[in-house]
């Protein structure tokens, strides 16, 4: 064994990761034990009840543990910035980004300084964790061998993503390699056509529901397994259910006997690049700010990397300004990003907004404004439905244009505080009786009572609009008597809106053509005379959706940089600034391709699309031999609003999805509560449980299963109850 290699495994072994545990530890996990109980319902999912609150968050750590550890700790190793200790150096950038804005260093002063009812809570954390590892020993970690209570301060955001995700790990490598190119780097975001990834929010006033309750749709677009079911009580008056992120002591989208809230990721502008005139005097950086000369803030950051069976050490000078850290450069300028980085108040917020009992509960909850990246979908028992877009929002003097890096010389592009949410664009009990956001701009909401963008900067909401905005609007705007079935059938409605231009369009341009076959005649006859309603029968729909996605190809590949390239604007792009020409000749190409990978054109949009769930493993295979389902759903670009992202893989032929619709719920907010609930696959991620797929049929069809909310319904016909450890 190489001596370097040697020295590194003690490194590591020497920290606070050891995996030994004490005497007194133990000891006390055993006794906090004994208040906690566990059920798993007939689904498998856990109910968890304790005493306190820290008990309850101690249960609820170790039933993710036990569903599911790889992805907790998987979770824990990205926000802690160690990824390529595992993966190797790859991931040496991604590190770093973490890393830039929270050094464990301040993340353990915070902790420190955090009240004592938070204490108990990230304390619960670590135990539940530990506890898993201690009485599960066959288990080994990849790298966390002991959990830190500090740690959830490093993963205060479930979002999938979250803000640090808007800081291109491309950029970041090339500033900190020295490869100052000066031409713009596009952000990760920018440089992949990726699909859309989000979440659709429904709530319905009881003036439209069949019962006279208020209604809520939950429904996240995530990459699947993202996130687990499971329900957490307490006698300190927390009872809430839905979905939380794998790690996470809170529920992010779910609801309680009282109200529930479900977050859309949001477009509202939260965070600002600043343009830096940097000088360098006897070798040290300056930046210009107004009349001042300050010295740049340099942090040593020193990251460990997998290299082989070695361990290899790189050091970076991390460079700061008062705006934030220096993530990149472009012509001769450093560029630096200020955003949210308040890690309690993120934390102290979701906890907290989980024991609202009402909307006026939770719109306090709203005031930690800790919330950076997402849009909130609410509705209560008392009647009430609201919207908030956004909630962290910087003041700032409206002459600039936010939407690029501003001149960060310039004092009055510093920022002025934040807003206080009564500024913010939000609704509140519209009259039309329901309101919607699906990642789409908060100024169609409502429909005719949305918010009036005239009251608000434009930066607070630059979002635009998409297809399932348009569609969610169309099925809400005449509807009346939902009830929790009717509020499903609204969610999956099959029409696919993104086509009902571009289509039309292909028709008029194969009839224009001059040269026409047998075989693209028939192909454009299906297509004129297709209801653009997906369904598993439909050789329209695979049609239209091989062919749009090759049209966007060509589109983005072609559409200059300043050109917007949101959904519908793409649209507009495909059908004014391709030919004729090119459109009939991607369409022959589809014929093509289908008929060499299946053996004919005319082949089901259900043969095609597939849900396939084989090892359970963070990185799925996908095998066209093996068993799978047919899924009617399509891409969420197109505006399906049970959203289905599919791909082939390498080896398949067939589609398999892996984004979209995960954990889907409805629920009534009567005397007693009503719900109903999906998820992708099962609650276990082992496959030989039979909760690994017993979910999967029902996924695909749209179908959903009773909640069991009240300790009544859950313990009968439960698989069991115990208590950790057992």
């Amino acid at each position: 064994m190489k001596p370097f290699f040697i020295f590194s495994l003690l490194l590591i072994a020497g920290s606070a990761w050891s995996q030994s545990f004490s005497a007194a530890e133990i000891a006390r996990w055993k006794a906090q034990v004994q208040g906690i109980s566990i059920t798993r319902d007939k689904w498998d999912i856990p109910h968890v009840s304790g005493k306190t609150d820290a008990d309850a968050v101690f249960g609820m750590l170790y039933v993710q543990c036990e569903d599911d550890f790889g992805r907790v700790e998987d979770n824990y190793i990205t926000a802690i910035g160690r990824m390529a200790e595992v993966e190797g150096e790859a991931y040496l950038y991604q590190d770093l980004r973490a890393r830039l804005f929270l050094d464990t260093n301040r993340v353990k002063d915070i902790y420190l300084k955090s009240p004592a009812w938070m204490k108990k809570l990230l304390h619960a954390f670590a135990d539940g964790c530990n506890y898993y590892l201690y009485s599960h020993p066959e288990v080994k970690p990849r790298l966390i061998k002991r959990f830190e209570p500090w740690m959830p301060l490093m993963f205060s955001e479930g979002s999938i993503g979250g803000n640090i995700s808007a800081i291109s790990v491309e950029r970041l490598k090339a500033f900190y390699t020295k490869n100052h190119s000066t031409s713009w780097i596009k952000t990760d975001r920018e440089a992949r056509e990726w699909e859309p990834v989000g979440s659709n929010g429904f709530a319905i006033a009881p003036g439209k529901s069949a019962s006279g309750h208020a209604l809520l749709l939950i429904n996240p677009h995530t990459t699947f397994y993202f996130r687990s079911e499971l329900q957490v009580r307490s006698e300190q008056g927390l009872n809430v259910y839905g979905a939380v992120t794998w790690g996470q002591f809170f529920i992010y989208q779910g609801f309680n006997e009282n109200c529930g809230w479900m977050h859309t990721s949001s477009a509202a502008d939260v965070l600002d690049e600043y343009l830096e005139t940097i000088e360098w005097k006897e070798g040290k950086p300056f930046y210009r700010h107004g009349d001042a000369l300050k010295p740049l803030r340099i942090e040593k950051i020193k990251l460990w990397y997998k290299d082989g069976n070695a361990m290899q050490q790189k050091e970076f000078d991390a460079y700061h300004t008062h705006h934030g850290p220096i993530i990149s450069e472009k012509d001769g300028k450093w560029i630096s990003i200020s955003m949210m980085n308040e890690p309690y108040k993120a934390l102290a917020q979701s906890f907290l907004r989980t024991k609202a009992n009402g909307y006026k509960q939770y719109n306090k909850a709203m005031d930690w404004r800790g919330n950076a990246s997402n849009n909130t979908v609410f509705a209560d028992s008392k009647g009430n439905i609201a919207y908030w877009h956004g909630n962290f929002m910087p003041r700032r003097n409206p002459s600039f244009d936010w939407e690029k890096p501003v001149d960060g010389n310039n004092p009055q592009t510093d920022w002025q505080g934040l807003h206080p949410v009564k500024e913010t664009v939000q609704l509140l009990n519209p009259g039309t009786g329901w309101l919607q956001n699906c990642n789409s701009t908060p100024y169609t909401a409502a429909a005719a009572q949305s918010p009036d963008p005239k009251k608000y900067p434009t930066y607070m909401a630059p979002d635009a609009e998409n297809y399932r905005g348009v569609h969610a609007v169309r099925v809400l705007k005449d509807a009346t008597d939902f009830t929790l079935d009717r509020l499903i059938e609204a969610a999956y409605e099959p029409h696919l809106p993104g086509f009902e231009s571009i289509v039309p369009a292909l028709v008029q341009a194969y009839q224009q053509s001059g040269e026409k076959t047998p075989r693209m005649n028939e192909a454009i006859e299906l297509l004129r005379q297709w209801d653009f309603k997906y369904s598993l029968e439909s050789t329209a729909t695979t049609l239209a959706i091989y062919w749009g996605e090759k049209m966007l190809s060509y589109t983005r590949y072609h559409l200059p940089a300043d050109e917007p390239n949101d959904a519908l604007s793409l649209s507009e792009h495909i059908i004014k600034s391709s030919s004729a020409e090119e459109k009939t000749k991607q369409l022959n190409l589809v014929l093509d391709e289908l008929s060499r990978d299946f053996g004919s054109w005319k082949v089901a949009w259900g043969e095609i699309n597939r849900f396939q769930r084989l090892t359970g493993k963070i990185k799925e295979t996908f095998d066209d031999q093996k068993p799978s389902l047919p899924v009617a759903f399509t891409s969420s670009h197109w505006g399906s609003l049970a959203a289905f992202g599919a791909r082939t893989y390498p080896g398949t032929k067939k589609r398999y999805g892996s984004v979209g619709n995960s954990f889907v719920a409805v629920v009534e907010f009567g005397p007693r509560l009503k719900a109903k609930s999906i998820v992708t696959g099962g609650q276990s991620s082992n496959p030989n449980s039979p909760h690994f797929n017993d979910q999967s049929k029902m996924y695909t069809e749209g179908k959903f299963k009773d909640v069991l909310f009240y300790p009544e319904d859950y313990q009968k016909g439960a698989n069991r109850t115990y208590q950790p450890g057992q």
